[in-house]
């Protein structure tokens, strides 16, 4: 079969991380009738059966092995981009007790979340529910399924993803990008250098715990203070521990790891009791603030106490789904910006650009920030580029409700469909010189439909891409405004996988004030 190549030129698969929500429990039948032709499209003929998918499907215990010898539990991004390049642009996949069908291109996505159903239902993470079925905790929208999921992420919706809500978020995130501003500008007069070469991994971190616990608890956890008080600490400790431990029980069932009394379990255990215990503390604070200020706030007293003070959810429902944005939101972002900042000083004509269109907008909006925010397309672009080229996730994944035809392949209902987030983003037939980090593709007129799904697409998409996205928009601003980026070597950065792709290595940045040479 001829290949349909990925890249202009062969793909070489270099071992390196992987990011792990692939698999799929097949709950179909590949002898699913093709009688029901008479629901395809008009002008569709040739329709190709299910069980004549190429792919790595047929022995899926080899595939399992050549999977682990592969290294492909820290590379399945690399993996998957390989398998498109040797099959075309859709394969079946079955790893183990796991199956898939994997797509890359955005018309074929448009299909795909077409079929999602009235309830979307992505892959779950077994891990995050074995913890919450262990401990009797209630699931929050991110593990919901069905009716209880619909009826939860309404009412979220409204207090958490409208556009209604940013002006809420806003000045609370404005206020830790100017406290972040001022601990670099701290850093970088320690130093006595007049610049600060660091790793800024751990410091991006404490910034989106920061910003993500203003908003959705209404309070600062101090992370941008020299001393850290030590309940914060340890909060961040779990937080970490947290994705450490979900990795291994990716493809390793944590029933059995549970059984065997494995420290991995034990610890993913702890790590989560943690993150709950924070909430509780979170929670007790917000209750003796409400009973204190009964009258009117002059600030926007953040997502859990405006849930609360709304009382259309159980608290229960409140603080799983609260708890589960907070841990879904720390690792993502920073590391977003990262790697946003590792492009930027790769690019220092970039970083001009940006700044003269930082400059322009703060004049246009004469400092009104969410204003300020709608004029600056490129620094939008940027965010939208990195996540192209370093999405946190690998795949988009959705089990189909009704039977599809996807490149003239019968798919029946109730397989999971992946579409390869980072296999899309550097393909050059949907994305030209797919290598390069031009932020400036995305302002241009051309079609970007189903190319920018880095948050995901339609209701199951991610419940914090609202503070998400303003965070990290104004984090950008107020970094370009204050400082330049230099990176010591010009040596590309790969990616691996611990449940989000991550650099596969430190990126070590140097920070300068604007007003140095």
């Amino acid at each position: 079969m001829a290949k349909w190549n990925v890249w202009s030129r062969p793909l070489a698969l270099s071992l390196s991380p992987v990011n792990g929500l692939t698999p799929v429990r097949a709950c179909h039948s590949d002898n699913a009738a093709m009688a029901r032709s008479s629901s395809y499209p008009d002008g569709v003929s040739n329709v190709r059966p299910f069980n004549e998918m190429p792919g790595l499907w047929k022995s899926s215990i080899a595939n399992l092995y050549n999977f682990w010898k592969q290294d492909g539990f820290q590379n399945i991004h690399r993996i998957m981009l390989h398998n498109f390049n040797t099959f075309g642009p859709i394969y079946r996949e079955k790893i183990g007790y796991y199956e898939s069908v994997n797509i890359i291109r955005p018309e074929d996505a448009a299909i795909l979340f077409k079929a999602e159903g009235q309830y979307p239902r992505r892959l779950r993470v077994e891990a995050w529910t074995s913890y919450r079925d262990y401990r009797n905790r209630k699931y929050g929208v991110l593990l919901k399924e069905g009716e209880d999921w619909k009826s939860n992420r309404v009412i979220l919706n409204r207090e958490v993803i409208s556009p209604k809500v940013l002006g809420n978020f806003v000045p609370l995130l404005d206020e830790v990008g100017e406290d972040f501003v001022a601990r670099v500008h701290k850093k970088i007069e320690r130093s006595g250098q007049n610049k600060w070469t660091t790793d800024l991994s751990q410091e991006l971190f404490k910034y989106a715990l920061e910003s993500v616990g203003s908003v959705l608890y209404g309070e600062r956890f101090g992370l941008l203070l020299d001393y850290i008080d030590p309940e914060a600490q340890n909060f961040i400790d779990c937080i970490s521990l947290m994705f450490k431990t979900t990795s291994p029980m990716l493809y390793i069932p944590p029933a059995l790891l549970r059984r065997l009394g494995a420290k991995v379990w034990k610890d993913h255990v702890g790590a989560w009791d943690g993150i709950f215990n924070q909430a509780d503390r979170c929670i007790q604070n917000i209750y003796r603030q409400l009973r204190r200020d009964s009258g009117a706030r002059d600030k926007y007293p953040g997502v859990l106490a405006s849930l609360l003070m709304l009382d259309r959810l159980s608290i229960e429902d409140i603080k799983a789904s609260v708890t589960e944005l907070m841990a879904g939101g720390v690792d993502t972002t920073s590391i977003t910006l990262l790697w946003t900042l590792y492009e930027l000083a790769r690019h220092p004509a970039l970083q001009e650009e940006l700044r003269a269109e930082i400059t322009a907008a703060r004049a246009a909006s004469r400092g009104d920030m969410v204003e300020m925010l709608k004029m600056v397309p490129l620094v939008k672009g940027a965010l939208k580029e990195t996540l192209r080229l370093h999405p946190v996730a690998v795949s988009l994944q959705r089990y189909i409700t009704e039977d599809i035809i996807i490149q003239n392949y019968h798919i029946p209902s109730g397989t999971l469909v992946q579409l390869g987030l980072y296999a899309m983003g550097r393909d050059h037939r949907i994305f030209p010189r797919p290598e390069q980090y031009l932020p400036s593709r995305w302002l241009r007129s051309e079609n970007h439909y189903f190319k920018s799904l880095g948050f995901g697409f339609g209701p199951r998409q991610c419940l914090g891409r609202r503070i998400a996205e303003t965070e990290m928009q104004l984090f950008l601003i107020h970094m370009l405004e204050n400082f330049r980026f230099e990176k010591q070597r010009q040596v590309e950065v790969r990616s691996t996988f611990e449940l989000i792709l991550l650099p596969e290595k430190p990126i070590m940045l140097t920070i300068k004030p604007l007003h140095s040479s």
